[in-house]
């Protein structure tokens, strides 16, 4: 593992980009929801980190395939294939709406997109595609990318927004409620494009990634960068990396400072409470609650749900973080040890069969069953099609599990990610990503020839640093600096990095 060049060293990131310092204030408005597709696809196909489930229509309302359409622009081209094209002016509005809350990624658009730092950059993107992923998307336009786009997550794509995209020119293949053949399908046609070769790779997950390597080797040579967000597509990542068979530069942008502590922790302390109660209804208070996973997600699911006054287990396979666990004032236990009497389990590990076909067997009636880590494989759903258990969908995500007995065990989003498939994420925090990653395609494709080897690199701390200062105003918060006394002493830059690489930012997982 690498860790990126320091700030002098960096061809195009903070240093170039002046920002803005005066206090922005913006009006909140509550996104637009509506009802959810009623697709019952087992996909295997990744799912994770960010968006919204949030979507002015149903998808049921027209059976049609997406790909049996033929549909086109306001300006005459059909190079995309959503739901539906005249949704765009609804799609507008959440984008707007998005904007007022993602101050940083538009005082970066504004500022750079007379320097152009990605002109000639061909980007394919694969993530969850809302209304914040279109601002980053457009602000990478407006830096004077190529962009064509498709979805990780065959719940989570907002149709409006995909349908505002393709109407400004952005080639987008995705809607919500994809198959599993419908969901490689668009990941293919974002890549196979006669006259247009990607340079550059925007992955959630690793897919698009994956797909790349296997059926296009001399396009995914020729890729000058790969950024990944998420934990599944950076492990897929080391994975190439090790075996020697990574011949691009990466950067892992899951573990910075800033997507885990804020995205992770942060971002599903408040969305696990908003995917459960929009879909079952249920009280927490003294309820019991199982958080498989005490990583950054684990943290803030179980410092809400201890708020809420649930009482609250965790299971662990880390001796520090179980740790972490016990000193937060949690019990940490094996699965097995309260399986029957827990009314919520909740997997953030990332890891596969962490719930059983033996372990729902021996749940309780009326328990819920959900996922907040990255992929649909922690929970054993596969196990439960089988014919002596009968399948209910009583609404939008949600499906009751019913027992030759009469016990019913209830399932969320068909165990994929939860707060991105039934609820929506809170932009703020989005914008804080968003940033990232735009940051870190900036300095990958603007780095000379030797710069990144073939590896998998981190960002530098800061890099870091800069994304959470221009984040800051918004709070009007002002910060404090070292006199030239107090920089030699401490044997830092006054102007950071502040702390050594090394650094472990405390967590804050308590909520009085």
């Amino acid at each position: 593992m690498r860790r990126l060049s320091n700030a002098g060293e960096n061809t195009f990131c903070y240093k170039q980009i002046q920002f803005v310092e005066d206090k922005q204030e913006f009006s909140r408005f509550p996104t637009k929801t509506g009802r959810r597709s009623l697709s019952r696809s087992i996909s295997q196909s990744s799912t994770d980190s960010y968006g919204s489930a949030a979507s002015y229509t149903d998808s049921s309302d027209d059976e049609t395939s997406p790909r049996d359409k033929t549909q086109l622009n306001s300006k005459g081209t059909s190079d995309f294939c959503v739901k539906n094209i005249k949704q765009a002016e609804f799609g507008r509005r959440e984008i707007e709406i998005a904007e007022q809350d993602m101050s940083a990624l538009i005082s970066l658009r504004k500022r750079a997109q007379g320097e152009k730092p990605l002109a000639g950059a061909k980007i394919v993107g694969c993530t969850h595609i809302t209304a914040q992923t279109a601002v980053l998307i457009e602000t990478l336009v407006a830096l004077g990318a190529q962009c064509r786009w498709t979805a990780c997550n065959i719940y989570s794509t907002q149709n409006e927004v995909a349908a505002a995209l393709s109407e400004i020119g952005v080639a987008v293949f995705a809607w919500k409620g994809e198959s599993e053949d419908d969901f490689w399908w668009c990941i293919d046609k974002c890549v196979n494009m006669e006259g247009w070769q990607p340079n550059m790779i925007l992955d959630d997950g690793g897919d698009l990634t994956h797909w790349v390597y296997k059926k296009y080797p001399n396009v995914f040579k020729k890729i000058r960068g790969i950024v990944e967000e998420s934990v599944t597509g950076v492990h897929r990542l080391y994975q190439l990396s090790k075996a020697g068979k990574l011949c691009v530069p990466a950067m892992n942008v899951n573990d910075s400072v800033t997507k885990q502590k804020f995205d992770n922790l942060y971002c599903c302390r408040e969305s696990i409470l908003d995917g459960l109660k929009r879909t079952t209804d249920v009280m927490f208070g003294g309820k019991q609650v199982v958080v498989c996973g005490y990583g950054e997600v684990g943290k803030g699911c179980t410092a809400a749900l201890k708020a809420m006054g649930s009482i609250v287990y965790v299971t662990e396979i880390d001796p520090i973080c179980a740790l972490q666990a016990c000193m937060d004032g949690f019990r940490v236990v094996k699965l097995n040890e309260v399986i029957r009497q827990v009314d919520v389990i909740i997997t953030c590990t990332g890891n596969k069969n962490v719930v059983t076909r033996d372990q729902l067997d021996r749940m309780k009636n009326g328990s819920i069953v959900c996922n907040m880590g990255h992929s649909n494989t922690e929970i054993d759903v596969a196990s439960l099609r089988t014919p002596e258990l009968t399948w209910e969908r009583v609404r939008s995500q949600v499906d009751h599990v019913i027992w030759p007995d009469g016990k019913r065990v209830i399932l969320l989003a068909e165990g994929r990610l939860l707060n991105l498939s039934c609820s929506t994420v809170p932009t703020f925090v989005l914008s804080i990503t968003a940033t990232t990653q735009a940051l870190a395609l900036i300095e990958l494709y603007n780095a000379p020839e030797g710069r990144y080897k073939q590896d998998v690199y981190l960002l530098p701390k800061k890099m870091d640093e800069y994304v959470a200062s221009l984040h800051l105003p918004t709070f009007d918060a002002h910060l404090t600096e070292l006199s030239d006394e107090q920089a030699k002493y401490l044997g830092l830059n006054k102007n950071g990095p502040f702390k050594p690489n090394y650094y472990r930012y405390k967590h804050a997982s308590k909520i009085p």
